[in-house]
């Protein structure tokens, strides 16, 4: 696609494209050129099929270059579409928060067996994420609960504006309320269920990351401190003080850090439960912690 594909044919393209994408050993070579052409034509996948066959003009040729060289660069796909699905739900994204990954849904996971396990998930429960993001736990959370109330947290207006606007898209603005704190500091009473997904990256560490990883997610989001442990150290004490009886804490792990995380809510408190759970790379990517009664 280094020459204009004007005239061609949105099949043509969409193989033209794709082999770029495999010459770049891309993995996703063929998802992701079907994706951002869909995407500059507004076409679904039952669309690009129909319209196979259909001539490019110009201005269409020009985007489809442009998106193909920022995909070439390492821009992730999402990022250049503005939106990422997680847990079912099309959720947009800023400069402000990190794509949702198939990795954090074993932390709904996780939460919904333990809530399952108390037969909780019918009451009108009070859950928390802990600096939510586009708010991606929180809202799937609110997608399985169905008379919950949900309170998200960040320190960043512009990730809670994105969040918000997420809970209206997909129904669940009733029932999602969205804080500028750090953490848990702005929250009071008590919950049922506390969720995080925590930057847990060790500062050092950084700049071995994928491109599309540490060249485009914020790094606010990514930073854990020196060991990896700075958020875990902060947001777990402040949730363990506004865990009712009986609840549970979960958050995400980075690689190698679940025990290390088990220990900090040991420190605060609270008893590990229900895991750790692993994802679908076999890695111990979700930690729980309950709040025993006395």
């Amino acid at each position: 696609m280094t020459e204009s594909l004007a005239g061609e044919t949105v099949e043509t393209a969409r193989r033209a494209l794709t082999a770029r994408f495999e010459s770049a050993a891309i993995e996703s070579a063929s998802l992701d050129a079907r994706i951002l052409i869909g995407h500059i034509l507004n076409l679904d996948l039952t669309g690009l099929i129909t319209s196979a066959q259909r001539q490019l003009t110009e201005n269409e040729s020009a985007l489809l270059e442009d998106v193909a060289r920022r995909r070439l660069a390492g821009e992730p796909v999402a990022r250049m579409i503005g939106e990422k699905e997680f847990w079912g739900l099309p959720l947009k994204l800023s400069p402000a928060t990190l794509v949702p990954r198939p990795d954090t849904e074993t932390v709904v996971e996780l939460a919904l067996e333990l809530l399952r396990a108390d037969g909780a998930i019918n009451r009108p429960l009070r859950i928390a994420d802990l600096g939510t993001g586009s708010g991606a736990i929180l809202l799937a959370l609110l997608s399985e609960l169905p008379t919950a109330q949900g309170f998200g947290t960040d320190i960043s207006e512009q990730a809670l504006q994105t969040a918000a606007a997420n809970a209206v898209s997909t129904g669940l603005a009733a029932r999602a309320t969205f804080i500028a704190c750090d953490y848990a500091s702005g929250l009071s009473g008590l919950f049922d269920l506390i969720v995080s997904n925590p930057p847990y990256i060790r500062a050092a560490d950084i700049a071995g990351l994928a491109v599309e990883v540490r060249g485009f997610d914020p790094r606010a989001a990514l930073d854990g401190g020196a060991d990896g442990l700075d958020a875990y150290r902060a947001l777990i004490p402040q949730a363990a003080g506004l865990l009712a009886p009986g609840a549970a804490l979960v958050v995400e792990a980075g690689e190698g850090q679940s025990g290390l995380i088990n220990g900090l809510m040991t420190l605060a408190g609270l008893t590990p439960t229900g895991g750790p759970k692993a994802d679908l790379a076999g890695i111990l990517r979700a930690v729980a912690g309950r709040k025993m009664p006395r």
